[in-house]
């Protein structure tokens, strides 16, 4: 039988199980599978351009074609997370998802490949969006920053995933196998996390939320963390998605696999999304991402060092300072919630993700124009934003101290 969390010291007193462990467990599983899926194409972009004959930029669309999907539906399923119980919208957007991965592994053009990856766009935020609603609905608050940032871990976990799995453990040329896999993995996650997520309070006729869409757009406190996900996921997708091509030429000349590897710097963000979440905690959801962001822009300016070692240490620092800016800004947003939580949810990822579809977008003309140079400005920019607001939040924390 389930444990509801409110009951969670009756049953640590009779068993001595942690009921909020199991549900840290079933979501890590369910976010990683997610996430698995989305970025199966970035280390064989180069791969794909070649397979159908296609421009850098045409070729990426089988990434921002997954990202857009995303940033269009947050609002509606947030909408549906205030109103339905949410494990079954999980169950119905992990199936969905799933079975758009099998038409991706199938399709024969690139462009029903990149209209199966919108679908999955479009179902995504029922396993991302409406989980975070989820977690802030059934964590107590002490618990909140430090989930949240295991669920920012997942997320490392299942972009990590993905890309060994189409750029490594798989050949590269095999690239619709990894499809499969990751299909049958969501799949199992998604029945596991509807048959062990414990049964929300008042689920059946959920309470009706009376928050509106706009009760949460024009907060200026949650619009500044809104802010925060699209600028930071800005710079992390434009990294990562045009440095296969800044590997493959001039003067690396690396190969899938070698480039692939370099995706391990990805464990860091195991690490550092419950540190971050601990790390908020401690010292302020503004100092962590003020640390964050400097981290990261970092990790971003040593990328212009033409060295393999250079390479490997810049994007552990991406990785670090993404993860801890992306780790703070989502808890310090549903720490100021006590309703409309599907909704300012809803709109934190469809900032973030609009952030990413900009980065790819407007980093694929910066990396035409000016070459890598042309990106790592781009990202320069971009970054003021999460440094900028952490600022802010620092200042408001110390002003209500």
């Amino acid at each position: 039988m389930n444990v509801l969390p409110g009951q969670a010291s009756s049953a640590e007193g009779q068993g001595g199980k942690d009921p909020f462990l199991r549900i840290q467990l079933l979501v890590f599983a369910l976010v990683a599978a997610v996430f698995t899926t989305v970025y199966i194409p970035q280390p064989v972009l180069p791969v794909l351009r070649l397979e159908f004959g296609v421009a850098e930029g045409v070729a990426s669309r089988t990434v921002s074609a997954v990202v857009l999907g995303m940033a269009l539906a947050n609002l509606p399923f947030g909408a549906l997370a205030d109103r339905l119980p949410i494990r079954r919208i999980l169950l119905t957007g992990g199936l969905v998802v799933a079975i758009c991965g099998l038409a991706s592994a199938l399709a024969p053009s690139l462009e029903l490949l990149v209209a199966a990856r919108f679908v999955q766009g479009l179902f995504i935020p029922a396993l991302t969006t409406c989980l975070a609603a989820y977690l802030a609905r059934v964590m107590p608050v002490g618990r909140l920053n430090v989930v949240m940032g295991t669920y920012v871990s997942a997320t490392v976990l299942g972009g990590l995933s993905g890309r060994l799995l189409a750029g490594v453990l798989m050949p590269a040329a095999h690239w619709r196998w990894a499809f499969f896999l990751a299909s049958a993995l969501l799949i199992a996650a998604a029945l596991a996390a509807y048959a062990g997520l414990p049964v929300e309070p008042d689920e059946g006729p959920v309470a009706r939320d009376t928050t509106r869409f706009r009760d949460v757009l024009l907060r200026h406190d949650l619009i500044r963390l809104y802010a925060v996900g699209a600028g930071a996921y800005f710079v992390f997708s434009s990294i990562f998605n045009y440095l296969p091509f800044y590997l493959y030429g001039a003067p690396f000349h690396w190969s899938t696999r070698a480039v692939t590897l370099l995706y391990l710097s990805y464990v860091m963000g195991v690490v550092a999304g419950p540190l971050a979440g601990r790390l908020s905690n401690a010292i302020g959801n503004g100092t962590a991402m003020v640390a964050g962001s400097l981290v990261l822009g970092g990790g971003v300016a040593l990328t212009l060092v033409p060295r393999g070692w250079a390479m490997a240490a810049a994007l552990t620092l991406v990785c670090a300072g993404f993860f801890t800016v992306h780790a703070a800004a989502a808890g310090a947003l549903n720490r100021k919630l006590q309703a409309g939580r599907g909704r300012a949810n809803a709109f934190y990822v469809l900032f973030y993700y609009l952030g990413g579809a900009a980065g790819i977008t407007l980093s694929g003309h910066g990396y035409h124009a000016r070459g890598w140079h042309g990106v790592v400005g781009l990202c320069a920019a971009a970054l003021l934003v999460p440094l900028g607001t952490g600022f802010m939040e620092r200042r408001a924390a110390a002003a209500k101290a």
